[in-house]
């Protein structure tokens, strides 16, 4: 498994986005990226993470940050979830959990006894150059947006 720390380079990935696009972390270069990892399109959880990041989006923007989710989910799915909830950034397609893996958030979960593999949800905040500024891991809902906008600022003022 890998273990990525602060200051490590981001590893880059292209992958299907929705609308039939595709994201690639290296042409964000310049900007802060706030790359969030979710588990399932349209579910509880996930869904008050997007939209709670699309509510913050005009002080993320102000902040010289971009915005990308990345699932298992597929562009198709991205693209149902993305127009149900009014979503203003892309979401990635990582179907065969290769990013998933290189960022170590393919995990071993257990739910009501069972195990199965799963993403554990995790945000990174990448920055300009391209580096881990800030990770959170095994991520809960509530405040969680707010913790990450608040970094995001506060590395801008920084700066």
């Amino acid at each position: 498994m890998i273990d990525l720390k602060l200051g490590d380079m981001a590893p880059d990935f292209t992958l299907p986005a929705d609308g039939g696009g595709t994201f690639c972390l290296s042409q964000h270069k310049g900007k802060k990226v706030i790359l969030y990892f979710y588990p399932k399109d349209d579910t509880s959880g996930c869904t008050a993470e997007s939209c709670g990041f699309r509510d913050n989006m005009d002080s993320l923007k102000s902040a010289n940050v971009e915005i990308v989710g990345l699932s298992k989910d597929s562009p198709a799915s991205h693209d149902k979830f993305k127009a149900k909830y009014d979503l203003n950034f892309p979401l990635a397609s990582d179907e065969k959990g290769s990013v998933c893996e290189q960022y170590g958030v393919w995990k071993e979960k257990s739910m009501y006894g069972k195990k199965y593999m799963g993403i554990e949800r995790s945000t990174f905040l990448i920055d300009e150059s391209g580096k881990i500024a800030r990770i959170w891991r095994n991520v809960k809902v509530p405040g969680h947006v707010e913790e990450v906008r608040q970094a995001a600022e506060d590395r801008a003022q920084a700066a």
